[in-house]
């Protein structure tokens, strides 16, 4: 298979998973979606703080494009190929608070990196975080303060600011490098497959987690829809 090429992509719709040969092994790529009716969108309150935060933000825990496409959610491959152990972080990871909101709300750093927490408002934010297997923290934080933060086992840590309540981050730690959150259109994509067969597992911060499969052949790709139902 290496360094031969597909005839191309195919996807059934919005979705589909997508496996094309390239040099050094396949790439797979999907999309998740709400599959049944989205509730009403409401919004939060704010009650301090307004000369920064305003009166009023989205809840921002459940994202939907026009075709139900499902943004953040968290896709990783279950039993990832030989090889895919965690790589040394090579980018820097970072997660500001700006306009009284985490950005970007969900971020992946491999096990043993580092985030960089920010702070763009002028105003203070705290960080406090509660995980089962990374150590806790909750550390004010004044404007222009960066807080680095390393993760050394993979788990999903929620990150929150006890001062303006409706802040939630997430920081997913990575246990090998085969995770993606999915975009603004619900999709992702893995690079650098070999053949085989591969679960799925996929979570969203409030529509829990659920598990696919795909086949990563060489042949013709097989259209996969991964489902999540709304809460």
């Amino acid at each position: 298979m290496n360094g031969r090429r597909c005839a191309g992509n195919l996807f059934a719709g919005l979705l589909g998973i997508c496996v094309s040969c390239v040099s050094g092994g396949a790439s797979l790529t999907g999309a998740v979606i709400v599959s049944d009716r989205v509730p009403n969108q409401g919004k939060v309150p704010v009650t301090i703080d307004q000369y920064v935060c305003g009166t009023e933000k989205d809840a921002g825990d459940l994202l939907l494009s026009p075709r139900k496409g499902l943004r953040n959610a968290v896709v990783w491959i279950e039993n990832p190929p030989k090889g895919a152990a965690v790589p040394a972080q090579d980018a820097k990871v970072e997660m500001d608070q700006n306009g009284c909101v985490f950005i970007p709300r969900v971020v992946i750093v491999p096990a043993g990196g580092t985030v960089d927490f920010l702070n763009s408002d002028r105003l203070l934010h705290n960080l406090h975080a509660t995980p089962k297997l990374n150590v806790s923290f909750n550390r004010t934080q004044p404007k222009n303060r960066t807080i680095p933060v390393t993760f050394a086992k993979p788990e999903i840590v929620r990150i929150n600011c006890d001062l303006h309540s409706w802040m939630v981050g997430w920081v997913v730690v990575a246990a090998h490098r085969y995770y993606a959150i999915t975009g603004a259109d619900g999709q992702f994509t893995f690079d650098g497959l070999p053949p085989g067969q591969y679960k799925l597992s996929v979570w969203h911060e409030r529509l829990g987690t659920v598990e696919a499969s795909a086949t990563v052949d060489g042949g013709q790709p097989r259209p996969l829809t991964i489902e999540m139902k709304a809460r």
